[in-house]
């Protein structure tokens, strides 16, 4: 019996062996017990190559990588957080305060000035229903959205939380703890984290707000500008996603804003007040020659995100140069118009009054000629003496106070002139004059001239 276990044994070690043979006369490969961990290159064969070559393509083939790009279809119920009733209660109420207050920000302690508003309220409020919106912006500060999107529209639409933009956010900027996350969730912002590509859940997210029929707001550029606003940078990636991916082709409507660098400059904490902001909303972007076309049928994905994008970036960038433009023409005829305002208020103020008291054409160039003359006597006397004998006579004191506050801002004679127009004001109102041409202030003030003033001049 022992003999024949064996004879069982050796014959199981030589079909082992024999075996441990054909595999290594098939594949070349040397199994060695005593040395496990040392694999060279001898060691395989290119038939072992080959059928691994095989493998990687047939999954780089069946299952997508990081490294390409497909479409990735969303429910409408992705994300059942983001909608549950809680957060949908939040909304109602966070959403309509902020916006409210933020609107009455920009238009009422700044100055916002927009041009096709119009293209933006009828993609809002006319598209049809269950139709996507996508919005897109230069970013410049951090406060573009709300402040941006509050100030475009009216306050009875912002009331309606419902139907307000959906927007990204940075999640280790907005995301960052518990508190952060609650009130960014409440006024309908998405997380997003910086590297994890276009399919991370956050786009999903902003996809599945698409296919219901919602507005998504988001900065092509990524990032908030470098230069201060004074460029628009290339567009990403995932702006085509949110544009290719959704169910139905949304409405793409860009605008380009400036002067939001001002309201909140780079390291403040604070918004600023009584700054100019100027809007220029462009036309809906259309892109049915990409999607219709021949070459998109036969065309990668990745090369028709970033044939989206690159036509979004385009429209910004043009926009830009008009918007900028548009805000340079304005500050040059705000300024021309504080100027004209100025010499219509300095022509107001040696004109006023002065036909109710009869001072007609000929009397009004008599009257110019006597102030010129007064102004002539007072250019001709020495500042000491006309501080010690002339500004002090007329009552206002030069040493402080308000006098010195008004002589500084008006000339003497010009001051005189207001105080007698005053004083026959009163007169005429106290004895009620049937006729203007009775009270002759022409020769009330020349008396007044020459009893007081002349008279000294003269003297000296």
């Amino acid at each position: 019996m022992a003999v024949q276990r064996l004879d069982r044994g050796d014959l199981w070690k030589n079909k082992a062996r024999v075996l441990q043979l054909q595999l290594t006369q098939r594949f070349r490969v040397a199994v060695d017990r005593h040395r496990p961990s040392v694999l060279a290159d001898r060691y395989f064969s290119s038939s072992v190559q080959r059928w691994l070559r095989r493998f990687r393509d047939f999954r780089r083939d069946s299952l997508p990588s990081s490294s390409s790009f497909y479409r990735k279809k969303v429910s409408k119920d992705f994300d059942v957080e983001v909608d549950s009733a809680i957060f949908r209660m939040l909304q109602a109420v966070a959403v309509p305060l902020i916006g409210n207050v933020c609107h009455v920000f920009m238009n009422g302690l700044n100055r916002v000035q927009v041009y096709g508003l119009e293209k933006l309220h009828d993609a809002l409020l006319n598209r049809p229903k269950n139709k996507p919106l996508i919005t897109v912006s230069n970013h410049v500060a951090s406060v573009d959205d709300p402040f941006v999107i509050a100030s475009l529209l009216p306050p009875r639409v912002l009331l309606d939380a419902q139907n307000l933009r959906w927007t990204l956010c940075a999640s280790d900027r907005c995301f960052s703890n518990l508190v952060t996350s609650a009130f960014f969730r409440s006024v309908k912002v998405l997380p997003v984290s910086r590297g994890d590509g276009i399919y991370q859940m956050g786009m999903d997210m902003a996809i599945s707000k698409l296919n219901t029929g919602g507005w998504v707001h988001i900065f092509p550029e990524g990032s908030r500008s470098r230069d201060g606003g004074k460029t628009v940078r290339s567009s990403k990636r995932g702006v085509g996603r949110l544009v290719l991916d959704a169910d139905s082709t949304p409405i793409v409507l860009p605008f380009v804003h400036t002067g939001m660098q001002d309201v909140m400059p780079i390291g403040a904490n604070f918004p600023r007040i009584g700054k100019t902001v100027t809007v220029l909303i462009g036309d809906p972007i259309i892109f049915d020659d990409l999607l219709n076309s021949e070459e998109a049928t036969e065309a990668s994905r990745g090369k028709l995100y970033d044939a989206v994008a690159s036509r979004i970036g385009h429209q910004l960038q043009n926009l830009k140069v008009k918007v900028d433009k548009l805000a340079l023409e304005q500050s040059i005829r705000l300024e021309n118009h504080n100027k004209d305002g100025a010499e219509r208020a300095a022509n107001i103020l040696h004109q006023v009054d002065l036909d109710p008291f009869g001072l007609g054409s000929h009397e009004y160039i008599r009257y110019e000629s006597l102030v010129e003359e007064t102004r002539t006597k007072l250019n001709d006397t020495s500042p000491e003496e006309a501080t010690a004998d002339g500004y002090t006579r007329m009552g206002y004191s030069c040493e402080g106070g308000i006098g010195s506050r008004i002589r500084s801002y008006m000339d003497p004679t010009e001051l005189m002139g207001f105080a007698a127009r005053g004083w026959l004001m009163n007169c005429r109102s106290k004895e009620k004059y049937s006729d203007t041409s009775d009270i002759r202030p022409l020769k009330t003030w020349r008396q007044y001239l020459e009893a007081n003033m002349l008279k000294q001049w003269n003297t000296c």
